[in-house]
């Protein structure tokens, strides 16, 4: 694991030097570029071939780490047993939607009436059209 989070922390360094070489380039916008006049410690066209170079090899540089560190998570995180919990391909059992639930026992007698209370109404047909051409 700790060479997950060495290789991350690299990473950090190099996408954060890559964001800096990036937004120091001369654009033709202007940017962010650092002018410079040709009698300087670096000429123009020397600073932009060492820039481009330096992208070059932070964007390979990270791209390399990026999967190297997928390769190092994946490796870590397989395991060598196969989950079948969401197996769609065996049909489930029919549940008795009328039976009770798992842990409970049926009660063997029908609850009594509260005192004062409404009595309990009249057995209604399961479908009421049915019973309404009946009458």
């Amino acid at each position: 694991m700790s060479l997950f989070i060495f290789l991350t922390v690299v990473q950090a360094l190099v996408a954060a030097a890559l964001v800096g070489v990036i937004l120091i380039q001369k654009s033709e916008g202007g940017g962010l570029g650092v002018g410079g006049s040709p009698s300087g410690f670096m000429s123009a066209r020397g600073a932009a071939d060492f820039l481009t170079r330096a992208t070059t090899v932070l964007a390979t540089a990270f791209v390399v780490l990026s999967i190297a560190l997928a390769a190092l998570a994946v490796k870590t995180s397989s395991g060598s047993t196969i989950d079948t919990s969401l197996d769609r391909s065996v049909p489930a059992p029919k549940a008795d939607p009328l039976a009770p639930a798992q842990g409970q026992q049926p009660s063997q007698q029908p609850a009594a009436p509260v005192q004062g209370s409404a009595p309990a109404p009249a057995a209604v047909p399961a479908d009421p059209l049915k019973g309404a051409a009946k009458q």
